[in-house]
């Protein structure tokens, strides 16, 4: 098996909406996936299709080698997920929970949960109910990957918790990683930790696929440019294609560029300007994949 996951032509409708338009993917073994766009994109309808909960409108979705509308319990045991909206048995403490869940999974790792509850400060003996959203979404993660999943579905994963646990959950997942290698798709809108943590990207939008690159290649694209004229030769719109942010005078400005290596020389040329180009995080390049062009 060399795809994880994989669809062709992959088509979701609900009434007049359509979810997931005609949608080929595919996700190799072993990456760690960051699956990012707006609202309403399509993101959790496709992990909701990876794991069978929905069935294509038209086309298929395979997941580990076979069509998610047939995955037997040997394969569900491989799969481990944290929904956006996660169920609990709220009467439970956590070590209760933790404990009938691993009835369910001949591989839990006992030394994993109790590794992993010290990681993350949670309680073992807190009550359910009593958890804050934040320490609910740890006990999620907990009970998604301590029997060793060969596939990691995460949907919002740290969208409840501070930045002191968001930062424990990355150090764990990265510790995860080295221990038990595994394919992990992260849907989130925290786009500065998905980056700290992904090697691939896929972007959504309007439930079509704007993206499916390397993280480094998508970083290549796009870059920053602080451009200077000491003459004042600036125009006060610049509009070559491949700018795709402008904000400043005639004698400064920075620049939002894609593909921008190929032209600085020109543009260097064009307006007696200088030059710096710098790298661009995820969260800068975002809008540029799902807005439209140019803003």
């Amino acid at each position: 098996m060399t795809n994880a996951i994989e669809t062709k032509a992959l088509t979701k409708v609900f009434g007049q909406n359509v979810a997931l338009d005609a949608l080929d993917l595919a996700i190799p073994a072993g990456r760690v996936v960051g699956l990012i766009g707006r609202n309403g994109s399509g993101k959790t309808t496709l992990l909701n299709h990876v794991l069978g909960l929905q069935l294509p409108t038209r086309g298929t979705c395979e997941t580990l080698g076979r069509p998610s509308d047939r995955l037997d319990p040997a394969l569900l045991q491989q799969i481990g997920v944290v929904h956006q909206d996660n169920r609990f048995l709220d009467a439970l403490s956590v070590e209760d929970h933790l404990h009938y869940v691993s009835t369910f999974y001949p591989t839990w790792d006992h030394a994993r949960r109790k590794k992993f509850l010290e990681e993350l400060e949670l309680d073992p003996k807190a009550k359910v109910k009593t958890l804050s959203p934040g320490n609910k979404q740890k006990l999620a993660v907990l009970l998604a990957v301590c029997h060793g999943p060969r596939l990691l579905l995460l949907d919002e994963p740290v969208s409840a918790m501070d930045p002191i646990a968001r930062e424990a959950l990355l150090r764990f997942l990265l510790d995860m990683l080295q221990e038990d290698p595994c394919t992990i798709v992260i849907s989130s809108h925290v786009l500065r930790d998905v980056e700290r943590v992904v090697d691939w990207i896929v972007c959504l939008d309007e439930g079509r696929l704007v993206e499916n690159v390397a993280l480094d290649e998508l970083q290549e694209r796009y870059a920053q440019w602080k451009v200077t004229s000491p003459e004042g030769n600036l125009p006060e719109r610049i509009d070559e294609d491949y700018v795709l942010e402008s904000d400043g005078d005639r004698h400064q400005a920075r620049l939002l560029v894609r593909d921008g290596a190929a032209h600085q020389d020109a543009f260097r040329s064009r307006y007696a300007a200088e030059v710096q180009a710098s790298p661009v995080n995820l969260e800068r390049i975002f809008p540029a994949l799902v807005g439209g062009g140019k803003r």
